[in-house]
């Protein structure tokens, strides 16, 4: 069988997907084979001149594209719960959605709190993702075999979720608290399929990972420490070792779009060490797999965000 390429992705004409933190990096090159596939896309973004950007780019690339830039702070719970209600619910609603990228993110960083006062990785990665989910979860039920796709990464199988360090105020390690975030959305993707599943919703939760992609992501995390001696290193690693961003995002818009997806599957490049290459079905990391801790940490997460899911 020939690998999997943007080329496979089926007609998206009458779909609507929406893509977080799709100005750059894995989210542009997601949002922009989606448009081209013909779906009406949102790009939401946290940074809106960034977005008007991408969002000039992709027009130009795809004319005619049904291009939506919408303002998105995964740090804020009031601009999560705002965005979702411009989306869900207010006079410029969507009559659905079909398709819904968790991608944005933030890894390695130094210690940072958002809006709310939770650890900036854990906050921004699983918990504005996980209240996104939840408060779009109506828009998503109204299109029968609507996905879910949550970017994750290679470095959760070292994760572990602290349930009594969560934010990391006691200690922190940049990479502990990126690979408990990672895990997370693995977890989180794998507990929503359960649930939809018993409550007969037609959704479909999958996970990705991009494997080793050149991004801007690898940089913010030396540029905030204030080191350019780790910035250029990694500007050096991501143009030695690294797939490009186009490459990353391919697991992503497999799991929006290949025909066969079900629910609970987990998509990442076939390549050595899954660091590259096309995408194919891999293994979720075995602590994922593990349903108390999904139960325990979607209960934590509701208590923290507010968001229950409507799936009684």
């Amino acid at each position: 069988m020939a690998p999997w390429t943007t080329a496979d992705i089926p007609p998206l004409d009458g779909r609507t997907a929406l893509v977080t933190g799709a100005n750059s990096g894995l989210g542009f090159e997601t949002v922009s084979a989606l448009a081209g596939a013909g779906a009406t896309v949102v790009l939401a973004c946290r940074d809106q001149a960034r977005g008007g950007d991408a969002a000039a780019r992709l027009r130009q690339a795809a004319p005619g594209a049904d291009v939506r830039l919408e303002a998105l702070d995964l740090a804020d719970l009031a601009s999560v719960r705002g965005f979702a209600e411009r989306i869900g619910s207010g006079p410029d609603a969507l009559d659905g959605l079909d398709i819904l990228v968790n991608n944005a993110g933030v890894m390695a960083i130094p210690r940072r709190q958002t809006t709310d006062g939770f650890e900036m990785q854990f906050g921004t990665n699983h918990l504005g993702h996980f209240a996104l989910t939840g408060l779009l979860l109506p828009s998503l039920s109204a299109r029968p075999g609507a996905r879910v796709v949550t970017v994750s990464s290679g470095v959760a199988r070292v994760g572990r979720i602290r349930f009594d360090d969560l934010h990391g105020a006691r200690h922190y390690s940049r990479w502990r608290a990126y690979a408990q975030a990672k895990l997370a959305n693995q977890l989180f993707t794998l507990e929503l399929h359960r649930r939809v599943t018993a409550a007969g919703v037609d959704l479909v939760s999958v996970a990705a990972h991009p494997g080793y992609a050149a991004t801007n992501l690898q940089r913010v995390g030396p540029r905030m420490s204030g080191s350019s001696r780790a910035e250029r290193a990694t500007d050096l690693a991501n143009a030695v070792f690294a797939q490009s961003a186009a490459s990353g995002a391919l697991p992503s818009l497999y799991g929006a779009t290949a025909p066969g997806v079900v629910g609970g599957q987990y998509f990442g490049p076939d390549g050595r060490f899954a660091m590259h290459g096309h995408p194919k079905a891999v293994s979720f990391v075995r602590a994922a797999e593990d349903p108390e801790t999904a139960r325990r940490l979607w209960e934590v997460s509701e208590g923290l965000t507010g968001v229950r899911f409507a799936l009684d």
